[in-house]
């Protein structure tokens, strides 16, 4: 896919999921099953990816394996990875610690991964090309708590986009969230195209995001540190965490009034995380 290809995205995903989790990424396994008679240069190439990807994110790929299946039951390549990270010293980052009053941030425009995906995988064309957002974020994240930030939640947006991360942060914490349409970074490309699939941006997935809940006197700090970053520099807030509606989203529309805005319905593409 632009952007990217399954061995990137292998890494990436992994390193996110620790990074979200408080945790500085360190180590990776990666597990193939591969099906019977795919090329010896598409694997390397994947494989090749995939050292690519982990050497600029800073981690080591330790231990693999390899299992092959008969052909037509594998659909190419399946790859599973798991990683090991470092919790770092007094950091408390749990969906539950959202609370009233603090601020969502958004680290750059979203819906680009899903996007980019769809528009290879059903050969469709937009005006411009559009470009998976496929990347390391524990940057992004060591940047929040190198400025002393005290970060609640951090979540990146995958399967589902942020209306899921967001449902879920809810649900877990009892707490309403109300987001601002209009504040929320969406390219025109992807705009349009999801306004001719029939998409709403916000559930489709990203894969170099991130979603951080900070509270109200640490919103300007933490702006700047996603801003240090160049995969921040269009960071902005989208929302607050609020006491009414709990366990609900509810988003202001750009007309001035309102929406829940629920969890997605099924899948929204054919998944490749």
């Amino acid at each position: 896919f632009p952007g990217g290809d399954i061995g990137s995205l292998a890494v990436h995903g992994t390193v996110n999921d620790l990074a979200c989790s408080g945790a500085e990424p360190l180590y990776l396994s990666a597990a193939f099953i591969i099906e019977e008679g795919m090329s010896m240069d598409t694997l390397s190439r994947i494989a090749e990816s995939m050292s690519a990807a982990a050497a600029a994110a800073g981690v080591a790929i330790v231990a693999g394996d390899t299992k092959v299946v008969e052909r037509g039951r594998g659909d190419g390549v399946f790859i599973t990875t798991t990683g090991i990270g470092l919790l770092r010293s007094g950091v408390d980052v749990r969906p539950e610690r959202a609370e009233p009053g603090d601020v969502i941030i958004v680290s750059g425009p979203i819906g680009q991964h899903g996007v980019a995906v769809m528009s290879v995988r059903d050969g469709l064309e937009f005006g411009s090309p559009v470009v998976s957002d496929s990347a390391p974020v524990h940057g992004l994240v060591a940047a929040l708590f190198s400025a002393g930030i005290d970060v609640h939640v951090l979540r990146d947006p995958t399967r589902g986009g942020v209306a899921a991360a967001l449902n879920e942060i809810a649900v877990a914490a009892a707490v309403g969230v109300q987001i601002d349409e209009i504040t929320v970074p969406v390219s025109a490309t992807v705009r349009s195209a999801c306004a001719l699939l029939g998409l709403d941006p916000l559930q489709v997935a990203n894969e170099g995001r991130v979603i951080a809940f900070v509270s109200a006197e640490d919103e300007e700090a933490a702006l700047a540190a996603f801003r240090s970053c160049a995969a921040g520099v269009d960071a902005v807030v989208i929302g607050r965490v609020v006491a009414d509606h709990p366990g609900m989203v509810v988003g202001n529309t750009a007309i001035g009034g309102t929406r829940v805005i629920d969890l997605p319905l099924g899948e929204l593409l054919p998944r490749i995380c």
